[in-house]
This record gives C-alpha cells, sequence and structure tokens, in this order.
C-alpha cells in the first residue's frame, strides 16, 4: 500500500506530512538520504472480521512503504519526526549551500 504524503518547505526546512492513524511508532521505519525519504511500516487490524461479515471494506491494514524524492538537499542526521493524533510530521533541513566554515590549518 502507499501512503498519502505532503510535501512543503520554508526557507530552512522542507516538511513531509501524512496519516499513520492506527500505526504503532515502533511500527514505523523512516530512511533518509540526501534526496530522498522512504516511509515504511505496518497497520494491523485490532480485530478479525469475517469477509463475509463486511458491508464496506475501505480502509487499509498491512504493510505500506512510500519513496519520495525531495526538491532539495538535506541534512539527513538533523531530522525529526513528530506523530501526533495520527498525522507523522517529518521535518528535514535543508543544506545550506551558502553556508562557510574557516578551516584551521594544523602544523604537524
Amino acid at each position: 500500500g502507499q501512503l498519502t504524503v505532503d510535501v512543503d518547505q520554508n526557507t530552512a526546512d522542507l516538511y513531509v506530512e501524512t496519516m499513520v492513524a492506527g500505526v504503532r511508532p515502533e511500527d514505523l521505519h523512516i530512511t533518509i538520504t540526501r534526496d530522498m525519504i522512504t516511509i515504511r511500516g505496518k497497520r494491523e487490524q485490532a480485530r478479525k472480521v469475517n469477509d463475509d461479515d463486511f458491508f464496506t471494506r475501505e480502509l487499509y491494514w498491512g504493510s505500506f512503504s512510500r519513496t519520495i524524492s525531495l526538491p532539495a538537499e538535506v541534512e539527513a542526521e538533523e531530522a525529526e519526526a513528530i506523530e501526533k493524533h495520527g498525522l507523522l510530521v517529518i521535518r528535514l533541513p535543508k543544506i545550506n549551500k551558502d553556508k562557510q566554515t574557516n578551516l584551521k590549518v594544523k602544523s604537524v
């Protein structure tokens, strides 16, 4: 199954939002590279219902995965993920290509 997602940005960060209601945090696995994010998990049905007893069946149960190409490079090590009321929000800090660092030369 696939997740529906929203991806947006501000000047410093990219944000990925998706609904993960019914998924335990330990069943979510998020992998981030500089230009891609993959969200994997599984949603288990709390009770068993015989197929003949369903009138409507629209919810998705089982494993899901979604890989998204990001519109900007990000600092994967600084990413944060927060789930609240079934909404997963992932903050991905953009790489600041204008940032400069002065490197000191050591004498050996």
